[in-house]
């Protein structure tokens, strides 16, 4: 590679980058590890040194194991489920042999969703259909719903109930039709310095107001956290979201728990490439429940639009979580532990910009 005057070595151009890279000698020992593979495992590189690939992280995948024996073999992999420690992470994996160094490689990790924009240019695409068709269907429902009104007021006694179930279902596909349209929004929202735990206990409140079951929500807080940069309606609505969700999932169970925890991930911090510039989402919030989880073939596709694993599930719940949380300039990712009998939503966001002293 070319470079001129003053331009940055090899060296610190790897340092730069925003996803992990590791170098590993002939007995797979890491030789080398720049500063974003240090954020993602959680240890300095003095820690991971000498250290063997597979002692540093747990890989979930027996094929991609086995590959990693041929050190002379290419190897990409996505979405593969990895956990250094502190808990499992879906990262995309590569493995690049250096032929005038035989055994030697050089393997990047990168956390699903961290190269280029995170897909939203695809996904918006995608949801721009279905609010330019709610748009279309509007009308003729409006209509729709007044001649229902205009038929239950002239209506005998034994059809009026007829009409007013139609203009019931004209207000349920509405309603509908609404959520598709805030799927396909493009309009910006307004972010600045929010209180954390404020925002979860007005959205805890406000599930505990809406249902008669017996789960418990828990707070496990960190107190000592700074402000959030949020939209603090938008991160409500996200919160309310999960959290109804997730007493769903438990409603068939006795004194289901269902914790809320608040920390500061220093040390696995997670950058994303938003508007040309790596942004660290240090906050993270973790929703946890006991529910049996979604099926193994929809996890995946948790955050999709009109996947659902309730039976009279919309699927849009969770899409449309993931676009405030996008708008917002965070992240949320969905993870099944299926030994403790578990289901973490994890959210991560950007800490309030400080005020100019």
């Amino acid at each position: 590679m070319k470079q001129g005057p003053g331009a940055p070595d090899a060296a610190t151009q790897i340092s730069g980058l925003i996803f992990a890279v590791l170098l590993l000698d002939d007995e797979d020992r890491i030789v080398e590890a720049n500063p974003a593979a240090e954020e993602l495992l959680g240890r300095s590189a003095i820690r991971l040194l000498q250290a063997r690939l597979l002692d540093v992280i747990d890989i979930d995948n027996d094929r991609l194991r086995q590959c990693m024996q041929n050190c002379d073999a290419q190897v990409i992999a996505r979405g593969v489920s990895i956990d250094p420690g502190q808990g499992a992470r879906r990262v995309n994996f590569t493995s690049s042999p250096l032929p005038a160094h035989p055994g030697w490689r050089v393997v990047t990790l990168s956390e699903v969703g961290q190269e280029g924009n995170d897909g939203d240019e695809e996904d918006r695409v995608e949801l721009r259909a279905p609010s330019v068709l709610a748009h279309e269907i509007k009308n003729p429902l409006s209509a729709i719903r007044g001649a229902s009104q205009l038929l239950a007021r002239r209506a005998s006694e034994r059809d009026r109930p007829l009409a007013t179930m139609i203009e019931g279902e004209v207000d349920r596909i509405a309603q509908l039709i609404d959520r598709m349209q805030q799927l396909g929004s493009r309009s910006q929202l307004a972010t600045g310095p929010c209180n954390l735990h404020e925002a979860i206990r007005n959205a805890m409140a406000t599930v505990r107001a809406g249902r008669d079951d017996r789960c418990d929500l828990v707070e496990e807080f960190d107190p000592s956290l700074p402000p959030v940069k949020a939209d603090r309606g938008a991160l409500e609505q996200v919160m309310i979201n999960l959290l109804a969700n997730a007493c769903d999932a438990c409603a068939k169970m006795d004194g289901a728990r269902i914790s809320v925890r608040t920390r500061f991930v220093s040390g696995l911090v997670f950058s994303a490439i938003r508007l040309g510039k790596a942004t660290r989402l240090p906050l993270e919030i973790t929703v946890t429940d006991p529910g049996p989880g979604l099926a193994p073939e929809l996890r995946e596709h948790a955050f999709e639009p009109f996947v659902s694993g309730k039976q009279n599930g919309q699927g849009l719940g969770l899409a449309l979580v993931r676009k405030l949380l996008r708008d917002m300039g965070g992240r949320i990712v969905h993870e099944r532990d299926e030994r403790a009998g578990l289901t973490h939503f994890r959210i991560n966001l950007p800490v309030a910009d400080r005020k100019p002293s």
